[in-house]
């Protein structure tokens, strides 16, 4: 049996629970190593086809609704937001069986005291190499490897969740609900 990341001492029964508890799962899984939800599939588009892609999450604000990510400046994606700021947000855990479609306003910060906080923090870090590439990410190359500069191209992908579409996946049945502008709903799984 999986192991449930959550502990609930019962069924989640009503909605104002289960969103509560969607937000404490997205704020855990800051915090615990291997967490599913660490990783999340962000969907945007170019305008003619969609694009997604793994990205993140940093930071989860439950009160203001928003998860950050960051990013190179220079990506497909930060283009893609800043052109058609729209995206969704896939997060799947298979140790509760919840899947998450996150409908999202995105937001590109590219400089600014938000963006200069974290960077402070994440320059001493190997990470750091991926925001100083010589390169844009998805430039064609000669070679695997890429020449790391010292100009930063680190930027802010802020995404403000606008709909939850959560879907529990159980032996005992299947439930879906969503939160939105409109409320609180139960859906058909």
């Amino acid at each position: 049996m999986a192991r449930r990341l959550m502990s609930l001492t019962a069924p989640l029964a009503t909605l104002p629970e289960v969103e509560a508890a969607i937000w404490r799962e997205l704020a855990a899984a800051l915090r615990t190593r291997g967490h599913a939800w660490r990783q999340a599939v962000l969907a945007t588009t170019d305008g003619t086809a969609g694009d997604a892609r793994t990205v993140i999450v940093r930071e989860v604000d439950a009160a203001a609704r928003t998860l950050t990510v960051y990013t190179d400046a220079r990506s497909a994606k930060a283009a893609q937001v800043e052109a058609f700021p729209q995206g969704t947000l896939v997060l799947w855990s298979a140790p509760l069986g919840w899947q998450l479609r996150l409908r999202v306003q995105l937001a590109l910060q590219v400089q600014g005291d938000a963006v200069m906080s974290r960077w402070e923090r994440l320059k001493s870090s190997a990470a750091a190499a991926d925001y100083r590439s010589t390169v844009a990410p998805g430039s064609q190359v000669a070679a695997p490897r890429v020449a790391i500069g010292e100009q930063s191209h680190f930027a802010l992908l802020t995404a403000r969740v606008q709909a939850v579409d959560w879907l529990e996946l159980h032996a005992d049945g299947h439930r879906r609900a969503c939160f939105d502008a409109t409320g609180q709903h139960w859906l058909a799984p």
